[in-house]
């Protein structure tokens, strides 16, 4: 039952860890949205949403577009053929310029706060677990 409960523990800390990776993803995404606001023709993007019960519950990260990526020469190619770690995806929001951009910084800017507000609240998660895991490590009375 012990085993059971620590293996619960740690799938959580790699549930954990991939939603911050993803959220991480999706910063870069919605910075890349931002820099072309003013490009003609641009559309902008996001990505797929991602299910933290099914992460939770231990199911393939490869449903939700998650998947290895090399990153050395060195290592073996992933199953999926390397596909990228989040599936990104075009989004319109909900305005469209004459000269075909649809790029709407408050959008964008909700989506960076939003995201950045689940990182931080995944790291705290993170390290309160983390801070359990050693307080049930330590040697009882030290």
């Amino acid at each position: 039952m012990t085993t059971n409960m620590a293996n619960q523990g740690i799938g959580f800390l790699n549930a954990l860890q991939s939603r911050m990776s993803w959220l991480n993803d999706r910063q870069k995404v919605v910075a890349q949205n931002v820099a072309n606001a003013s490009t003609p023709g641009f559309k902008p993007h996001d990505l797929m949403g991602q299910d933290f019960g099914k992460l939770m519950a231990g199911q393939d990260d490869a449903a939700n577009g998650l998947g290895m990526t090399m990153t050395n020469a060195m290592h073996l190619p992933s199953p999926d053929g390397g596909a990228t770690r989040a599936r990104e995806i075009t989004s319109l929001d909900s305005e469209t310029t004459m000269d075909g951009n649809s790029v709407v910084l408050e959008e964008q800017m909700l989506k960076m706060a939003e995201s950045r507000m689940q990182f931080q609240a995944a790291v705290s998660f993170y390290e309160k677990s983390m801070s359990m895991l050693r307080m049930a490590a330590k040697a009882p009375g030290k």
